[in-house]
């Protein structure tokens, strides 16, 4: 372990700065450069990119919570990996893992969606991480598994969603599932392979069940019940692969 850890915190606040740049641009450009105000899409001045101003660039619009607090949580996190790496891992490919899973939460929270530049990064570094951990057949049989289980979910999703409108007399606004998910549960089982995506898609389910069911539960508390309202799924797909892969 090295004495100074001031590398490993620069990386992090970066870290937290290439999430920000990627939060901001991709939704609405679908372009990984240049950077852009998320309100507007003006460019982003270099200090704003960096997260060295109190506005985005040119445009005036101040930035947002998001992109003050994640570059120190970045950087808290590097400190955290470079104290205690996970064993399975090491430090470098956590810090890939918790990066690209970061981006997935922060996107899919945000705008409810994950994108397919997004999904076809996370298929590159799943399949490079999961033959390092669990060989390719393992891999790629997690992969398929995790796909081919969300799709089911995914389908029927939709059927219960058309039956639904039917029956009420009008169109469902929002859906429970996107395509998007199949597509982020085939990467999670890229990265924890096969038997290991059965785990993760029952903990994300797990872990979805218990939010959504705390989350009507509020909304009905304060009287603004929606039946129906659907929350994002990805962040339950990344913790649980997040878990597994580097904690469990």
């Amino acid at each position: 372990m090295s004495p100074i850890p001031i590398p490993y915190f620069l990386l992090g606040w970066l870290s937290g700065v290439f999430v920000n740049l990627l939060a901001d641009t991709l939704p609405v450009t679908r372009r990984v450069w240049p950077p852009v105000c998320p309100r507007c899409k003006t460019a982003q001045s270099w200090r704003g990119a960096l997260g060295l101003a109190r506005v985005y660039g040119a445009c005036g619009h101040p930035r947002s919570l998001r992109s003050w607090v994640l570059p120190p949580a970045g950087a808290a996190g590097a400190l955290l990996l470079w104290l205690y790496p996970p064993a399975r891992f090491g430090f470098w490919a956590a810090w890939a893992i918790l990066t690209y899973f970061a981006v997935v939460v922060v996107i899919d929270v945000e705008h409810r969606l994950i994108l397919h530049p997004v999904s076809w990064a996370g298929a590159a570094l799943g399949v490079a991480l999961g033959v390092w951990r669990h060989g390719l057949g393992s891999t790629l049989l997690g992969g398929a598994a995790g796909y081919a289980v969300m799709l089911g979910l995914y389908a029927f999703g939709a059927f219960f969603s058309r039956w639904m409108a039917r029956r009420r007399g009008e169109p469902l606004d929002e859906v429970a599932l996107g395509f998007g998910d199949v597509n982020l549960a085939g990467v999670t089982g890229l990265f924890l392979g096969w038997p290991g995506v059965a785990a993760g898609l029952i903990l994300a389910i797990l872990l979805g069940g218990v939010v959504s069911g705390g989350y009507l539960l509020w909304m009905a508390a304060r009287r603004r019940y929606r039946a129906f309202a659907a929350i994002p799924y990805g962040p339950f797909l990344a913790l649980a692969a997040v878990w597994l892969l580097l904690w469990a």
